[in-house]
């Protein structure tokens, strides 16, 4: 299971939001490219980045500091927010992401995340963020009814990289991931499942490892961030 320590981009600074809260931002770092670098020198074998501006706006806003973040790690890095058509997508690709994560697209042009995974195998992941088993999109600021097994399941012969599965209310709550949620997923699809949301402790990893379905990996933020996660020791922990 990889450990993917989280790099959420505000207006080109490194945050943290309570579930998911854009006015409930916590400021880490002014400087992600080098945070990003510190995670690589840890041992981070993969970076996720979020443009929270770009999820908002539709578009890429946060582009500057991907970029930076991009030259200044040689670890891949997969990015979500606001990458909402294939020029987007393409263009990212080609400025050295390894994989470009569809989220709201997913449930409003789900021809698109098709299309896309064919025109660059495993390189397209899916994320599906959710509040009580109800996928949100556009920043999470709009629900839907779309449940989260079924948005899923709708890309099981798409040739997606991946699932990746926030519970929004655990995001930056430091309370423990949706073990429970996220296995459920896993067992309901054949394609990988990363989770997402609340993971805060080793004690949380070893939950998700031991769920009784393999999972591809899990996302951590301000517990690294707050100390809380040492992540050598996760690291170790996940390799060993």
């Amino acid at each position: 299971m990889i450990l993917y320590p989280a790099i959420d981009l505000k207006d080109g600074q490194c945050v943290r939001l309570y579930k998911g809260a854009m006015d409930q931002a916590t400021v880490f770092s002014d400087a992600p490219a080098e945070q990003a670098g510190a995670f690589a020198e840890q041992g981070a074998e993969w970076l996720h980045l979020v443009d929270l501006n770009g999820a908002f706006a539709g578009a890429p806003v946060n582009a500057a500091a991907v970029e930076a973040i991009l030259a200044a790690v040689n670890i891949p890095c997969q990015l979500g927010g606001g990458i909402r058509d294939m020029e987007t997508i393409a263009g990212w690709l080609d400025k050295g992401l390894r994989r470009v994560i569809l989220g709201t697209v997913a449930v409003e042009e789900p021809d698109l995340v098709r299309l896309a995974a064919r025109e660059f195998p495993g390189q397209i992941a899916v994320g599906i963020d959710a509040r009580e088993g109800r996928v949100a999109t556009r920043g999470w600021a709009e629900e839907t009814e779309v449940e989260v097994t079924d948005l899923a399941r709708q890309f099981e012969d798409a040739g997606v990289a991946a699932i990746i599965y926030t519970d929004i209310n655990r995001d930056g709550a430091m309370q423990g991931p949706n073990v429970a949620a996220t296995a459920a997923l896993a067992r309901a699809v054949s394609l990988p499942v990363i989770a997402s949301g609340g993971v805060s402790s080793l004690d949380d990893l070893i939950a998700l490892r031991d769920c009784g379905v393999a999972l591809d990996g899990a996302i951590s933020g301000r517990a690294l961030y707050d100390g809380k996660l040492d992540l050598a020791e996760a690291l170790a922990l996940l390799r060993g």
